[in-house]
């Protein structure tokens, strides 16, 4: 991954990680009501394992000069209209970079890769009386 820079008159300049972007835009998905959880690949579930929280997982960012595209993919709670939640994800990922970074956001792509059903309070997970 590389960097992108902003230049600050005289002072020098001003580079911003790639990750960076990506846990601004993991922190600002989660915000969402209705987001039951970032889906990541097999890097952050090993990560997660190893007791490492991450921030970014799900989350993947393309950088070009001072431009952003992102990608998150979510688990959205069961029962939530979809296409509002998602809409409400690209408001705030946009949002939050730009307001933090001063990077314009081209895109920002939202993958619904689950539906998580709330689990009843003092209802073990497993259900199966062989397993209760």
């Amino acid at each position: 991954m590389t960097t992108t820079e902003q230049t600050k008159s005289d002072s020098g300049t001003i580079h911003i990680a790639p990750e960076v972007i990506e846990v601004i835009s993991g922190l600002a998905t989660l915000e969402i009501e209705g987001v039951a959880g970032m889906i990541g690949g097999f890097a952050s579930g090993v990560s997660e394992m190893l007791g490492r929280k991450n921030v970014a997982k799900g989350v993947k960012v393309q950088l070009q000069g001072q431009e952003a595209k992102v990608d998150v993919s979510i688990a959205i709670q069961y029962g939530r209209a979809i296409p509002y939640v998602a809409q409400a994800i690209q408001y705030r990922v946009k949002q939050a970079i730009e307001t933090m970074t001063g990077l314009t956001v081209r895109e920002v792509n939202v993958h619904v890769q689950d539906v998580q059903f709330a689990q009843p309070e003092g209802q073990p997970e497993a259900t199966r009386p062989d397993l209760l």
